[in-house]
């Protein structure tokens, strides 16, 4: 028999899995609590139980599907040895990722004005924007790019990501754009590469 704690975390994550399936679709402005309530198969009730709001129900399936994007883009970086090329690899598949549907809407499209910049920009940071100061950290000790300070290194590389991430997410032919700014951001980490 369950206890009461495991209902309660059945029921919240039964409201965070059709919250991101609504999200992804319709994206935030266009769903309702209610619609979050019925497509849980809960009452509206329970959704204000677990999420004050609108927004904390946003922010949980960010949290949520940016654990899920992170752990897949480490997958994709552990399949290169070189460290520069690592984050290559993972960038690109952030492109990619991004440029879909549901995880650029959530992620890119409404990240940033559900949650505020600030927000998004901490949650990120927890995630795929925390991997840049270790990635440039390993690439210098590794002795593949130049020691220098790596907060400033890291920032610059993650504000350019971030402005092509939106980029594609935006653009009409997607696939193509997620590759062009992948092979941009390769050259950019190429030109790091101590010769």
């Amino acid at each position: 028999m369950a206890t009461q704690a495991e209902r309660r975390e059945k029921t919240k994550a039964s409201i965070v899995k059709a919250a991101r399936r609504i999200f992804g679709e319709r994206g935030f402005a266009a769903t309702t609590m209610d619609d979050i309530a019925a497509a849980a198969r809960v009452a509206k009730g329970a959704v204000y139980h677990h999420f004050p709001t609108k927004e904390a129900v946003f922010e949980a399936v960010f949290e949520q599907v940016s654990l899920e994007l992170v752990s897949e883009l480490d997958r994709i970086a552990r399949t290169e040895n070189d460290p520069l090329a690592a984050m290559a690899a993972g960038t690109e598949g952030y492109f990619s990722a991004c440029s879909k549907g549901p995880t650029g809407q959530i992620i890119l499209r409404d990240g940033p004005g559900v949650l505020g910049w600030e927000r998004w920009r901490e949650i990120d940071g927890r995630h795929f924007g925390g991997k840049f100061p270790r990635a440039l950290a390993a690439a210098m000790e590794a002795g593949v790019i130049a020691r220098q300070p790596i907060e400033p290194l890291a920032r610059l590389l993650l504000g350019a990501v971030t402005e092509a991430a939106v980029a594609v997410s935006a653009g009409r032919d997607i696939g193509k754009a997620g590759k062009d700014y992948a092979r941009a951001f390769r050259a950019l980490l190429d030109a790091l590469r101590v010769r």
